[in-house]
């Protein structure tokens, strides 16, 4: 016995039923069967299944929605045509179920990407000491993801409102007449469309990754999030920096991390010409490899610049990441200050001078004893004499 059959009998069993209301009936129970029969082989596939297929379990309850309004699509339009309506409201209801049935191919494609990149992405830790793969996989996959849900909703929006007859030809005729408000809106999406596009290049050349290490406008810190159409970083005092896509395509910037997580950090310091150098040397080559930030690569001292009152040292330290190699270098610093202050207080930064004292009339110069003797003072081998 066909559906068209039984439907028919059930009509003329009921024919003291209004049309309205008959119709309005049959499409109510056809979508509460529909939801009966959802949870009924909801409840078949997880007993199926069991509870250690993880990643199915997730799939199944992800795809509870996109299951749940096709099998109420597919209720309501196999009753329709035995519904008594008038030909414009079986049309206007198959309208709606077309438009919901294109909702639903949207969402299933949305559901399926992040089902499918959260599935790829499950191989890489990014909580690692070395993350660089993970990084980079997953910096790719989300900006991939993004662009290709930004690409679906818009396809999916766009499919579902050419299906009504108006919209179809005022798109038609806007883009057939209209070419100057067609400039306009161009430019008017020019940004998005630049942004989305330089998302594209960086998922492909990766000049940046989630937790990458970057310089971005003097400011020092590690990408947070990347967006459809920005990038949020964090800086080393906890702000949010927040920067357009295009920034990292058209202008140039620091990259701490760019092939790995291992840098080296410099030290400077001002000392004194008469400062031991081999001295400090031995005591860099100390004080790294005893600290537990040390990652047993670069130890390196050396004399980069001799100005009039002091020379500059350049110590070369080297750790894991950029974080250990600041608390390096902030180490390094204070107990190289702290062994010169102990060891050789004479090799700290001093300036040096000379007084002399010109007679202004004759233009020679004036002895010291000279000098006091004018100031009021006796000379310095009279006092001395008196002292002794």
């Amino acid at each position: 016995m066909t559906l068209g059959s039984t439907l028919t009998s059930i009509r003329s069993t009921l024919f003291w039923v209004p049309d309205w209301l008959y119709a309005t009936l049959l499409l109510a129970c056809a979508a509460i069967v529909a939801l009966l029969l959802f949870r009924m082989l909801l409840r078949a596939l997880r007993r199926l299944i069991g509870p250690k297929q993880a990643f199915l379990q997730s799939l199944i309850t992800r795809t509870h929605g996109p299951i749940r309004l096709a099998l109420v699509i597919f209720a309501v339009a196999a009753v329709l045509p035995a519904a008594p309506l008038a030909s414009g409201a079986t049309r206007t209801i198959a309208q709606l179920l077309l438009v919901a049935f294109i909702v639903l191919v949207g969402w299933s494609a949305l559901t399926a990407i992040d089902l499918a990149a959260q599935f790829y992405l499950r191989r890489f830790k990014l909580d690692s000491e070395d993350n660089l793969l993970a990084r980079k996989h997953l910096t790719q996959v989300n900006i991939l993801k993004r662009s290709i849900n930004i690409l679906v909703v818009l396809i999916t929006a766009a499919t579902a409102l050419m299906t009504f007859e108006a919209v179809r030809q005022y798109g038609v005729s806007l883009i057939a007449s209209a070419g100057a408000a067609g400039i306009v809106v161009g430019l008017a999406a020019r940004p998005v469309l630049a942004n989305l596009i330089a998302g594209i290049q960086i998922a492909i050349t990766q000049p940046i990754r989630i937790d990458d290490a970057v310089v971005v406008e003097n400011e020092w810190g590690w990408i947070e999030e990347i967006g459809s159409t920005y990038v949020v970083i964090k800086l080393w005092d906890w702000r949010r920096l927040v920067v357009p896509l295009s920034y990292f395509i058209e202008k140039p910037f620091q990259n701490w991390t760019r092939s790995s997580a291992q840098i080296i950090g410099t030290v400077l310091l001002n000392v004194d010409y008469t400062v031991p150098v081999e001295r400090v040397r031995a005591k860099l080559e100390d004080i790294v490899k005893a600290s537990p930030l040390w990652d047993g690569g670069v130890i390196n001292l050396q004399v980069v610049e001799a100005e009039r009152d002091t020379i500059q040292l350049r110590a070369l330290v080297s750790a894991r990441n950029s974080p250990r190699v600041w608390d390096l270098r902030c180490e390094v610093r204070e107990k190289l200050i702290a062994f010169l202050q102990t060891e050789y207080p004479h090799a700290l930064p001093r300036l040096r001078a000379e007084i002399v004292d010109f007679d202004a009339g004759a233009g020679r110069q004036i002895s010291r004893e000279e000098t006091e003797m004018r100031r009021g003072s006796p000379p310095r081998h009279e006092t001395q004499a008196s002292t002794a």
